[in-house]
């Protein structure tokens, strides 16, 4: 795993194992918030970078403050605010991040409880936060694509426009997901009476209504399943048609022999990237440093390495500017790191 990934990892079992002793605001800044921001490249021993109890004179209210200011290239860049673990987060815990907004150059803010981490900008209107996150994370629940977008805020490659390019999607996209998942769990009753109703034809009562509600949230998992096994017997079943294009080692290099394992990895890849490009694109070119699985057979196309040939087994990604190699310890893994390889083969779709 990448530096980034190790720290937010340790931070994620940290609020896990020691969740009950984080019941106030500053346990939640010292145990969460803190290494947080240090994991980005934030120097949180510097006042001058990382201030604590930032406070700005014109912002109304005297005596408010920030919990943390962080400074980028000598201004205000990104806001912090920070609440008890036990913390719903709402609107009305962003007045004070409302306020320093418009009257800093922050272009980001942070509200967190140490376990749910909300980002906020300026989408709707120049200099005035939104109301509403356009990056909310779980700590605990990490996928590689939150781990992804938080590389965005590292200090050492910090770009406004970079996150900004991503932002307005991400909002919506999050916002969606929240909307499907409250249906999956607990389907409204206008929800309810728009899909059965094409079903039912009879008079909706009250125990009609409860029968069909529990109807509809049995039938909303189980399509989301199908959908899954089916991409996966799809992307096996073309896998497998196309395996013996890809067995033979190459030409110049007679004494490689490419293993079961690296197979496998070379059918994880191309079932992952097939959303995105064609799977009879996708090529294994075996070595003897490492196994690489290239887009149309170029060199200059990596999708994927497979780092095998030694005890610990490491994966090389690409969907950076260099190789990034993630300690694996199982196959299995690889799927963990789907969104980045989709993101690579995106680059070669074309």
């Amino acid at each position: 795993m990448g530096a980034l990934e190790d720290s937010l990892r340790s931070i994620s079992e940290r609020v896990k194992s020691h969740s009950s002793s984080m019941a106030t605001e500053e346990a939640v800044k010292t145990a969460v918030v803190l290494p947080f921001l240090h994991s980005l490249g934030y120097d949180i021993f510097n006042p001058f970078e990382v201030i604590p109890e930032f406070t700005a004179d014109a912002v109304g209210k005297k005596g408010e403050k920030v919990d943390y200011a962080i400074k980028i290239d000598d201004d205000i860049g990104i806001l912090v605010e920070c609440k008890p673990l036990t913390t719903v987060l709402e609107k009305k815990h962003l007045s004070q991040l409302f306020r320093y907004f418009t009257v800093t150059k922050a272009k980001f803010a942070i509200l967190t409880n140490g376990k749910t981490f909300n980002f906020y900008t300026d989408l709707d209107e120049a200099n005035k936060l939104d109301a509403r996150p356009f990056l909310i994370f779980d700590i605990t629940d990490l996928n590689p694509t939150t781990i992804s977008e938080l590389r965005k805020f590292e200090k050492s490659g910090f770009n406004v426009d970079s996150i900004l390019a991503t932002a307005e999607r991400l909002k919506y996209t999050s916002g969606v997901k929240q909307v499907i998942s409250g249906l999956i769990d607990d389907p409204s009753e206008e929800f309810v009476r728009l899909v059965a109703g094409s079903v039912y034809e009879g008079r909706i009562t009250a125990q009609v209504k409860e029968m069909l509600t529990g109807v509809v949230k049995a039938a909303f998992r189980e399509v989301i399943m199908d959908n899954v096994k089916s991409r996966l017997t799809n992307a096996l079943a073309d896998t497998e048609a196309v395996a013996q294009e890809v067995v033979e080692p190459i030409e110049e290099e007679p004494d490689i022999v490419t293993t079961d394992d690296e197979r496998e990895g070379y059918m994880i890849a191309k079932a992952i990237a097939r959303e995105v490009v064609s799977p009879t694109r996708i090529f294994i070119r075996d070595a003897k440093s490492y196994c690489a699985i290239l887009i149309d057979n170029n060199n200059r196309k990596p999708l994927l390495r497979l780092h095998f040939n030694r005890s610990v087994k490491y994966i090389g990604l690409f969907d950076g500017d260099q190789e990034e190699r993630v300690m694996i310890d199982s196959l299995d893994q690889i799927y963990d790191y789907s969104e980045r390889i989709r993101a690579t083969a995106t680059k070669y779709a074309a």
